[in-house]
């Protein structure tokens, strides 16, 4: 029985309004393992597979878009057992993260691994290719497993429409700062490894820690605050929870929820698609060294990272709309710039990056922000809280599209000639021009469509703060009421 998380445990502890500094803080911390594997994985995994492991940039691509596919599938199930599920010590998201920690952490590492049936000749690329189909399955259910309840929990810990954009600038704080921390790592590492396979291995190892530790600091650092929404959550009657389809029906129903979805989707395809890119960009069209890939990458990371408490602050003056389009605007700009870039234009290059970066922020921020009023409408609407199948909807249509944009990525560069290595050798092959031209088309024109899909969902995305307002009134309304029938 729940009632040992108990009624008077609920009076002795009640959900206050306010985050304290240690559950914020904590709470962050929880992206930092997810961020710094993630960052690691978009950045280079494609990277990895053409240009260590041998494998045509095509099939690269497939196997990226496999692992994304079934990403996508196992988030809205795992959503709705986040939402089913019951413990008294733990509350329902953080028994997934316990338990799901170390596998998660095994699973990411084994994806940087050369099985010894490299692909030295063509006939030995399949098994090598099922490899990381199957590793990169396995790894994909367990992020979910850690990640979506992690998400999750934003609405469960504050109540409040502005102090969630505060909570959500400390959980991608910590999300860049581990991106950030993951790319420093990545130069440390390769320069002082010159093997590139040993490289990745070593930089895997590392990453594959600090996700499991930091994943265990979230769980016992937010458990007080979720077991204290879950006391005072199990005294209001809810309605009988209804089967899955029908679940299903109202999230795409909420038309407030499709277009959260929709500017996410658009969102990260800009960012997942340039990052992905940008190694061969740098390398290639740019003509720099591999060592100079995570010096760029920082550059975006480090100013969407400082930009974070900025648009934070600002979006509580002038609304999440308006910063949106302020930070996609400039971003849009970059993003186009960088199509034109020479080789040599390097000063020019890091401006951009700088601008990119200052967009990129908006695209961590706001989003996310929208989703929990998202789920508050849904309350309103129909007397339950469905945080876990929100989220692994709105998880389920961005990996899918995700997967989409790797898989075209892939196979647009192998249609354009692009030459991937060969097992053990020390230099990379000189790419050709029509290669070269499709990673320029990659790097600007492509993310500059998206961003611009994203913001006219923007403009008419409905939930506003005064609409926000009226619909917590109404749900501390509904309670009260509830409170007083008992």
């Amino acid at each position: 029985m729940n009632d040992s998380i108990g009624d008077g445990n609920a009076q002795r502890n009640p959900v206050s309004e306010k985050l304290d500094l240690k559950t914020k803080l904590a709470y962050g911390v929880g992206d930092l393992g997810p961020a710094v594997t993630a960052n690691i994985s978009v950045f280079f995994l494609l990277v990895f597979f053409t240009n260590v492991a041998g494998i045509p940039a095509g099939l690269a691509g497939s196997i990226l878009m496999i692992g994304k596919i079934w990403d996508g599938i196992n988030d809205p199930v795992v959503g709705f057992l986040t939402d089913k599920t019951k413990s008294r010590r733990w509350g329902r998201r953080l028994p997934w993260m316990f338990y799901g920690a170390i596998p998660f952490g095994i699973f990411f590492f084994l994806q940087w691994i050369v099985p010894r049936f490299s692909a030295h000749q063509s006939n030995n690329i399949w098994p090598l290719f099922w490899y990381y189909v199957v590793i990169g399955v396995i790894s994909q259910a367990f992020y979910t497993v850690v990640n979506l309840p992690y998400t999750a929990m934003t609405p469960e810990l504050t109540q409040d429409y502005d102090e969630r954009t505060s909570l959500n600038s400390f959980r991608f704080t910590f999300s860049i700062g581990g991106s950030i921390l993951s790319l420093i790592l990545t130069q440390i590492i390769f320069f002082l490894i010159s093997d590139r396979q040993q490289q990745y291995l070593v930089l895997a190892g590392i990453c594959t820690i600090i996700s499991i530790l930091a994943l265990y600091c979230c769980v016992y650092g937010v458990r007080d605050r979720i077991l204290a929404f879950e006391a005072k959550r199990i005294q209001i009657e809810e309605p009988p929870s209804l089967p899955f389809n029908e679940q299903l029906k109202i999230v795409f129903t909420n038309r407030a929820f499709l277009f959260v979805i929709g500017i996410y989707l658009f969102s990260w395809l800009g960012v997942q698609i340039t990052a992905s890119i940008i190694p061969y960009f740098v390398v290639d069209c740019m003509r720099l060294k591999e060592s100079d890939v995570p010096t760029l990458m920082i550059a975006v990371q480090g100013t969407a990272l400082l930009m974070l408490f900025v648009w934070g602050a600002l979006s509580k003056k002038v609304g999440k709309k308006i910063v949106y389009f302020l930070g996609m605007s400039l971003w849009i700009i970059a993003a186009a710039g960088l199509f034109f870039l020479q080789p040599g234009q390097i000063a020019l290059m890091y401006f951009m990056a700088v601008m990119a970066g200052i967009g990129v922020s908006t695209a961590y921020l706001i989003p996310w922000s929208m989703i929990p009023d998202v789920i508050e409408l849904d309350e309103l609407q129909t007397g339950q809280r469905r945080e876990g199948i929100f989220y692994g909807f709105m998880v389920l249509l961005q990996k899918f599209g995700l997967a989409f944009g790797l898989f075209l990525v892939g196979n647009a560069l192998q249609i354009a000639g692009f030459k991937e290595a060969v097992v053990g050798q020390t230099t990379l092959p000189i790419q050709p021009e029509s290669a070269l031209l499709a990673i320029r088309i990659a790097v600007g024109p492509i993310p500059t469509i998206c961003l611009i899909f994203g913001l006219i969902l923007t403009y008419f995305y409905p939930i506003t703060r005064e609409m926000h307002a009226e619909i917590m009134l109404k749900l501390k309304e509904r309670e009260e009421n509830t409170g007083n029938e008992e």
